[in-house]
């Protein structure tokens, strides 16, 4: 018996010993990173997108087209270049004239600042076409765009912090922008929570126009607002918007005089604001064209905007 119980020990002992030797030469622990500063999105599970509207399958990667992967960070400069059938496993900056992405797929890389997977804000006449921006290494300080001249067609956005970044001349049509990723930190917000938009167009810039998207926050933890802008010429048209504090924010404020040409029609409102506020006006904003708008589940014509700075 005392032989027996020596071999289950050594047995004991040797399988510890194979199991220590295997973590050792192993794949590094995932300890040895830097743990996430948040919880994920609020819901992992697919978005419930009203029939109609931009979704998972009607956005991103055309379906069956094999990616070839480019690692490290990467400039386009030169005019009129294609690009396509391409997956950035880095971050991708454009600074030329007339380039074109299509199906291509933006991940990043591990952001040593605030920075987006893609960045068209020093291009012209970009134009990006059935892509997916989505990040390996979500952090507080990697968002999806930041553009300007810039068209976005049929593309999905998700687990940055941001969506789209928008200045002058970005049209965003035909979009998918959903679950992105909350933080409790974020340098960028004093060391608070992130604030997330799922397209922010910021003051002084203008011509920013949302044509039949689905920019639904409702699966995104306290973000605040689907549309957050204080550009002029605002168009929000005909897209299915959801979640926020209020779900279009139009503020005045960063400029300090009224914004002009406010355009938000024809779009069907989910109910998931916090506050119950499909639209917010700043006490200076006014809509030159407000029709249309309705709550999804009924159809009906949805509250006058709260006004409130």
């Amino acid at each position: 018996m005392a032989k027996t119980w020596w071999y289950v020990v050594a047995a004991v002992a040797a399988l510890v010993l194979a199991v220590t030797i295997a973590q050792e030469l192993g794949e590094p622990a995932r300890t040895a990173q830097r743990p996430p500063a948040t919880a994920p999105p609020t819901s992992t599970a697919p978005a419930v997108v009203p029939a109609g509207f931009p979704d998972a399958a009607s956005t991103g990667v055309s379906p069956g087209t094999e990616l070839a992967v480019v690692t490290g960070d990467q400039t386009f400069a030169r005019d009129g270049e294609v690009v396509e059938g391409k997956e950035f496993r880095g971050f991708v900056e454009v600074t030329g004239r007339g380039i074109t992405f299509r199906n291509c797929l933006f991940s990043g890389g591990v952001a040593d600042r605030v920075r987006p997977l893609l960045d068209t804000e020093h291009a012209r006449d970009t134009v990006i076409e059935d892509s997916e921006f989505r990040p390996a290494h979500p952090s507080p300080s990697v968002d999806g765009i930041w553009a300007a001249s810039t068209k976005i067609y049929r593309s999905e956005f998700t687990g940055t912090v941001d969506g789209v970044k928008a200045h002058t001349g970005t049209l965003v049509q035909d979009s998918y922008i959903h679950h992105l990723s909350w933080f409790a930190a974020d340098p960028d917000q004093g060391g608070g929570p992130t604030h997330n938009d799922g397209v922010q167009a910021f003051a002084d810039q203008r011509g920013v126009s949302l044509v039949h998207n689905t920019i639904d926050l409702s699966t995104t933890r306290d973000p605040n607002a689907a549309v957050q802008s204080s550009a002029d010429e605002l168009r929000v048209e005909g897209n299915y918007l959801d979640g926020g504090a209020c779900v279009v924010n139009i503020d005045h404020t960063p400029l300090g005089r009224p914004l002009t040409g406010q355009r938000v029609t024809g779009n069907r409102f989910g109910r998931a604001s916090a506050h119950d506020c499909p639209i917010l006006l700043s006490t200076r904003s006014e809509l030159a064209a407000g029709s249309g708008n309705v709550w999804h589940d009924t159809g009906e014509p949805i509250p006058a905007p709260e006004r409130h700075d």
